[in-house]
């Protein structure tokens, strides 16, 4: 009896569970404001020797119908160093948000997410910069 009703209780979460998805997938993000679009938002630079430097810039478009103002672009570690346009991106123009990995102290897979606070709807994306950190032979 308590097998029969653990599987009715397993049944009726997964179908709730289903119902919020399918209410999820149907939201429209789409405003008249601005929009931020990454060309590509994951950068994998490979391997490097501990201690080297890493830049990369996202390249992005708004293509929103609103000037796009980003607010701050925040690393997930200190080791990662964002930079980001301070003046507004008017619709349809690009700009890039530069990054730099240090990675002295770093060893091993590295994924460094850039959280990148905009006037768009969600306010936040994010960005990865991907690699992996050799250390030296001893």
């Amino acid at each position: 009896m308590k097998k029969m009703f653990f599987a009715a209780l397993m049944a009726g979460t997964l179908m709730a569970c289903h119902q919020q998805e399918k209410k999820a997938a149907n939201v429209n993000y789409t405003t008249d404001g601005s929009d931020i679009r990454y060309e590509a938002s994951t950068y994998d630079f490979g391997k490097i020797k501990q201690g080297d430097k890493v830049s990369h810039s996202f390249k992005f478009t708004n293509t929103g119908k609103s000037p796009l103002i980003i607010t701050s672009a925040v690393a997930s570690c200190g080791c990662t160093t964002p930079v980001w346009p301070k003046s507004p991106v008017m619709p349809g123009d690009t700009g890039s948000i530069s990054v730099t990995f240090n990675s002295r102290g770093k060893s091993g897979l590295q994924d460094k997410l850039i959280t990148v606070t905009a006037n768009t709807q969600p306010a936040q994306s994010i960005v990865h910069l991907l690699g992996e950190v050799l250390t030296p032979n001893k």
